[in-house]
């Protein structure tokens, strides 16, 4: 799942060393922190916080539910949770992405979301400690997949639950060339125009066309040890909502 051999990863087309992913990555998301938010409703159409309403609702957050959301990003799923009484934490490997989504959070009056600066595949929190994990739009951008999966299980309790919110494979024909056009054509001239980085953008085109796809998901999943594994699709497949359970 995570590159073409132990010394090298996939980062979008190429393939780099897997110590340096990390740093490639670190630089994309430090270019379009400040305007992350932004483009994510330009080039989603504002659709993308529909998906991330479905996994809030697959989620079902309670009241004291510890929940994890990995590469949290600016924090909306958190944002989201707590306002249920969820105990939210988020967890991203940018500084920048990090400090964009606390003060995010702060301003519109999310005090108790907790925020840390870790990597997936070294979470820094005890076995056993989440009632549930998510990950929205931030897998394709691990290093190690399989190490990160394995991680997001061991902390989850005995019955936890593990929500991956990903790009995936659309399924009409039809619809993949006009959607192929707009991932390669479209957005990295969007995001120069926003942003200024016309590469990060064409990075995330690739890094979508480079991601497994739903099968090898779940086998990844379930060789990490999560049980019941399964996924729902939306948009006639340009998103999957993954979910699998810690027994």
């Amino acid at each position: 799942m995570s590159g073409t051999g132990n010394d090298s990863v996939d980062f979008g087309f190429r393939d780099v060393a897997r110590v340096d992913k990390a740093r490639l990555v670190r630089r994309v998301f430090d270019s379009v922190a400040p305007h992350y938010d932004l483009m994510n409703d330009l080039m989603s159409f504002g659709i993308h916080r529909l998906w991330k309403a479905a996994l809030v609702r697959a989620l079902r957050p309670y009241s004291g539910m510890a929940l994890l959301d990995v590469a949290g990003g600016t924090g909306d799923i958190a944002a989201a949770a707590a306002r249920k009484g969820a105990q939210a934490i988020v967890v991203d490997i940018n500084e920048d992405m990090a400090a964009a989504g606390r003060d995010r959070a702060v301003d519109r009056g999310y005090l108790d979301i907790g925020w840390a600066v870790a990597d997936a595949e070294a979470l820094p929190f005890p076995d056993m400690s989440q009632d549930a994990v998510t990950i929205a739009f931030g897998l394709r951008n691990v290093t190690g997949r399989e190490m990160a999966l394995a991680e997001m299980r061991r902390v989850l309790k005995p019955g936890g639950r593990f929500f991956c919110l990903e790009f995936s494979q659309v399924e009409a024909q039809a619809l993949n060339a006009l959607y192929e056009r707009y991932v390669f054509g479209a957005l990295p001239r969007l995001g120069a125009l926003v942003t200024g980085d016309a590469n990060a953008y064409r990075y995330l085109a690739e890094s979508i066309a480079r991601f497994p796809d739903r099968e090898a998901l779940a086998a990844g999943m379930r060789a990490a040890g999560f049980v019941r594994v399964g996924w729902h699709i939306f948009s006639g497949g340009v998103v999957a909502l993954h979910q699998g359970w810690r027994l």
